[in-house]
């Protein structure tokens, strides 16, 4: 290959390099896009979830009056009976023994009923939590909405600009020696999107490790390509503008 030829495709392989490095930046958006959007999900299902547990809670509180209020109940079923049993005793001493459970038994309805009135008062803490719960919820669900539809758009764009690119990039492979343009394209797989870059000083502009002198000639003299020993890849010099 003539030095000219040799010059030819660098510039060619530089090129395709700026096309090349467009599309990687895209698709490595891309794949963080759909992580984003998922995390945003996440955050928004854990105050779905943070509102469904409260609402269990007041289901469970209100199950729990239920109960207070059937034993209340039976407690005032027991009080009715046990005054209406006051009538048919016959002696002092099992007067005064009913008189001692029906004291007992309103001792117990006192209990109930302070219970479920503190019953009422959880509910209705619980039922203002919720209120509260929801209205976030609705302002995060707008605010979710609007990133999902954003992020979607912004995913769109760019499946469009890579798709813009790869047709661009058809162009810029013409011409392109194809032994040179496959050992390019696997060093632009290993290297994540970056396979020829210039020198700077005396460095690689890849992994700016140092260059040998005779190294950074025969760069300069560009008869040949030239590839960075320790990264690998394609090196070149950039022209002064």
């Amino acid at each position: 290959m003539s030095d000219n030829s040799v010059k030819e495709q660098l510039q060619k392989l530089i090129a395709l390099q700026k096309i090349d490095a467009e599309i990687y930046q895209h698709k490595r958006e891309l794949k963080e896009k759909p992580v984003v959007l998922e995390e945003i999900k996440n955050q928004f299902a854990a105050k779905q979830a943070r509102l469904k547990e409260i609402e269990n809670n007041l289901k469970n509180a209100q199950v729990q009056r239920k109960g207070l209020e059937v034993e209340l109940q039976t407690k005032e079923d027991n009080i009715a009976k046990a005054n209406a049993q006051l009538s048919q005793i016959k002696t002092n001493k099992e007067y005064t023994a009913k008189i001692s459970e029906i004291e007992s038994l309103k001792a117990d309805k006192s209990f109930f009923e302070e219970k479920i009135l503190m019953s009422f008062d959880q509910t209705d803490k619980i039922k203002a939590e919720i209120d509260q719960e929801k209205a976030v919820l609705a302002e995060e669900e707008k605010k979710y909405t609007a990133a999902k539809q954003q992020l979607e758009a912004e995913m769109g764009e760019l499946k469009n600009k890579v798709q813009g690119l790869e047709a661009e990039r058809k162009d810029a492979v013409t011409g392109i020696d194809r032994s040179i343009l496959d050992r390019y394209e696997k060093i632009l797989v290993n290297k994540e999107g970056l396979a020829i870059v210039p020198i700077q000083g005396s460095s690689c502009g890849g992994c700016f490790m140092n260059i040998p002198a005779q190294i950074i000639n025969e760069i300069r003299m560009g008869d040949k390509f030239i590839f960075c020993e320790m990264c690998a890849r394609m090196l070149y010099e950039q022209e002064e503008t």
